[in-house]
């Protein structure tokens, strides 16, 4: 190193640095410091704000070696998903934001070009990074910049998906672009890796003796005055001959990449030394490094899957250590009774009188509830790792031999998988019950994970049913109908979190009304309750309004149609994407139907940033005061303007 900045450990040396660029200049003993302090503040303030934890604590050393070897931005620095990229966000000069972390006009959750320069990509879904890194080379490529580089971060677990091969396959072909795909191997996602490609990596783990010892006697060489560093290229060559003829190649040397590790992902000293090597080839190179995930916290090193996520609470002090309480629980594990646990319920207590059916996920089985028929029917159980295109597949093929397979995804992973689901279930009319979960707003996770796009996306399907139960009970009515009454593709979609314990309507997998005059408010979901209490408000202002609730929402159900038409004013209020969605779809309907009278929506227009479920509902005017306001505007509005 050529320079370095002289600090106590003691001192918080992160409000001494200029970020990132000192970085470079510091010595071991300052990095070990650095690391341990950024762990404090990870512990100290995740667990109050909510976010991602374990996974944090994990890259660690990782990322400060990133941004010791690198100068971002020039060198693009890609996370894939990106919910571990707080470590980024803090050595790039936001750590005073942190405690403002997942909350609204705060920092994201995830990278964000529009945050900060430093955050190169957007990100939020797995398995994107490689093609996204492999772009910005080949940009730089053409634009004569060979200095720089673009190095993608992949967890093993977002090697489950196939958009990571898919562009391992198309870079591996390159001989001269400055890519570099950091492979951080922990042995788990957000539930433990599963497949092959999970027993892949522990085959690769089993030679990290014969990798020690080779970086052991590379340092030793390096270091020999004069001849150290030609040595070691004259050594490395051998090894590789060696290796090429004597062991078989990894999967990563047979697509055309440079493979180095693994490494140990906590020693500064080993990353500093396998970076180096690898800017050195300027071709497309994977560099291994194995990390524990929660590290240098002791519950979360015990139980990283509970830690993955944490919710937003205060750390109680637990044999002088912060931990979550006991009674707060991941919000990405559905243990507790939601509507993701009433399904996988329901759904497993089916099954005891049903073989043919079968649960699949895409490395969400506790998320979606599905750990209860894990427990009861693991034979029939699936968890196929972030794949949701190959998971809708497998399911169309199961239901073309007599199977009936349940799907149950996020809806905004669902996206991911809309070819699969057209091509090869609807075309054919298989029957495949998708079970659409975290449909709507989610909050403080943003906009790569609000699910507000599953309605306008499916229902561009023809012979597609979708529900929207508004309670538990109609989630459990609404299964079983999509299970033995419906046939072809069918959706079930429901919110996070719990029902509404105050709101209380009878429970129907069609539609129900609630007879006025003149104003009817038309809905489905979760906001149902939102619609009710701004129609309670309505009616004792003096405005006798209607409410029609609809549980099945696609295709529209013809006496609904016909009861608005009774109506001169009707407000369609949805918690889902305008563009596309079930209001306009209704209004269409109407007027196809020659009704003259008039019609509002809301829905949610754009793109919805981070914040609180409930912030976010009300600056979409989803909340029941709004709602009863637009309402009541509407109801007075002159009929001719």
């Amino acid at each position: 190193m050529n320079r370095e900045r002289e600090y106590s450990a003691s001192a918080a040396p992160l409000k001494t640095l200029h970020l990132p660029e000192d970085l470079a200049g510091l010595s071991i003993p300052q990095c070990t410091a650095l690391c341990g302090e950024i762990r404090q503040m990870l512990i100290g303030t995740v667990l109050k704000t909510g976010g991602h934890l374990a996974s944090n604590l994990g890259v660690v050393e990782l990322t400060l070696a990133l941004h010791r070897n690198f100068h971002s931005p020039d060198d693009r620095i890609v996370w894939d998903v990106g919910h571990q990229a707080y470590v980024h966000k803090i050595l790039t000069g936001r750590a005073d934001q942190l405690p403002k972390l997942r909350q609204e006009n705060g920092l994201a959750g995830f990278p964000k070009p529009t945050e900060s320069p430093h955050d190169t990509f957007i990100t939020g879904h797995s398995s994107t990074a490689v093609s996204a890194a492999f772009g910005m080379a080949e940009a730089m490529r053409m634009s004569g910049d060979t200095k720089h580089y673009a190095i993608a971060v992949v967890g093993d677990g977002a090697m489950t998906g196939g958009m990571f091969y898919e562009g391992l396959n198309n870079a591996g072909k390159s001989k001269s672009a400055n890519l570099i795909v950091v492979v951080n191997d922990n042995n788990q996602a957000i539930s433990k890796n599963v497949g092959a490609i999970a027993k892949y990596l522990a085959k690769i783990r089993g030679t990290e003796q014969y990798v020690q010892t080779k970086w052991n006697v590379e340092r030793v060489i390096r270091k020999a005055p004069g001849i150290g560093s030609k040595m070691a290229v004259s050594l490395k060559n051998v090894k590789d001959h060696v290796r090429r003829n004597i062991m078989q190649s990894t999967l990563f040397e047979d697509m055309g990449f440079v493979y180095l590790g693994p490494v140990d992902g906590h020693d500064i000293e080993q990353l500093d030394e396998v970076l180096t090597v690898a800017k050195s080839y300027r071709r497309p190179v994977v560099v291994h490094v194995q990390t524990t995930k929660g590290k240098g916290y002791a519950p979360a090193e015990l139980n990283p899957g509970e830690y993955h996520g944490v919710p937003r609470v205060d750390p109680v002090q637990v044999a002088g250590v912060a931990r979550i309480d006991v009674d707060s629980k991941d919000p990405e594990l559905s243990i507790d009774e939601c509507y993701s646990t009433v399904f996988g319920r329901e759904l497993s207590e089916l099954a005891k009188t049903d073989r043919n059916l079968c649960a699949v996920t895409a490395a969400m089985k506790y998320g979606t509830g599905l750990q209860f028929f894990y427990a009861a029917h693991p034979e029939r159980f699936y968890d196929v790792g972030i794949a949701e295109q190959h998971a809708a597949t497998f399911c169309a093929a199961l239901a073309s031999m007599g199977k009936l397979p349940v799907f149950a995804v996020y809806s905004t992973f669902l996206q991911r998988a809309f070819d699969q689901v057209l091509h090869d279930i609807a075309i054919a009319r298989y029957h495949v019950v998708l079970g659409i979960d975290r449909a709507g707003i989610v909050g403080e996770d943003g906009e790569t994970h609000q699910g507000i796009f599953d309605v306008p996306i499916l229902t561009a399907i023809p012979h597609h049913k979708i529900y929207s139960p508004a309670t538990y009970e109609e989630l459990r009515l609404c299964l079983r109908q999509a299970l033995y009454s419906d046939t072809g593709l069918v959706s079930v979609r429901y919110p996070r979190g719990k029902e509404c314990e105050s709101y209380h309507t009878e429970s129907t997998v069609s539609f129900s009304h609630e007879a006025g005059q003149s104003l009817l408010l038309v809905t489905y979901g979760r906001i149902s309750a939102q619609v009710q209490k701004a129609a309670e408000k309505l009616r004792a202002d003096g405005i006798p309004c209607g409410i029609l609730r609809m549980t099945a929402i696609f295709p529209l159900h013809e006496d609904a149609l016909h009861i608005a038409e009774n109506y001169d004013r009707v407000f369609f209020i949805e918690e889902s994407g305008l563009a596309g969605g079930i209001a306009e779809k209704f209004a269409a309907s109407l007027l196809c139907r020659g009704w003259h009278g008039r019609y509002r929506c809301t829905a949610i227009p754009d793109f919805v940033p981070q914040a609180t479920v409930q912030r976010c509902l009300a600056e979409n005017r989803l909340s029941s005061e709004s709602i009863a306001a637009d309402a009541e505007a509407f109801y007075h509005a002159d009929a001719t303007s």
